[in-house]
């Protein structure tokens, strides 16, 4: 999809500005238009999935690709339901880690989902 999920997680250590503007407009088309940015603070996307054991396993597959990215999203699991937020903690806004990771997620989307 992108070139994105080419590219690996680099650690942030602070002070650096969060991305705004232009910048996060020209970053947002690589990734999946279903994620929204949100008051140029987060990403947030809603999954849908047939059942509660089918979100579960996509909730474990983006632990695991949060672990090897050492970049943590917000999870949010319901029944049939998975809503997954990222920024960038450190700098309290977004960063390109957020949209590399947001465009690995995409690519774990199983057939499952609705």
């Amino acid at each position: 999809m992108s070139k994105l999920t080419e590219k690996k997680c680099e650690p942030c250590s602070g002070g650096v500005e969060p991305l705004a503007g232009e910048k996060i407009c020209m970053i947002s088309k690589q990734i999946s238009t279903e994620w929204k940015v949100v008051e140029e603070h987060h990403l947030a996307r809603e999954f849908k999935f047939i059942n509660f054991v089918e979100a579960l396993k996509f909730v474990n597959k983006v632990g695991c690709l949060a672990e090897s990215e050492k970049h943590h999203p917000d999870i949010h699991l319901s029944w049939g339901k998975v809503k997954i937020e990222i920024y960038t903690h450190k700098i309290d806004g977004l960063h390109e880690n957020d949209f590399i990771l947001a465009a690995k997620i995409d690519k774990l989307m199983p057939g499952t989902a609705i």
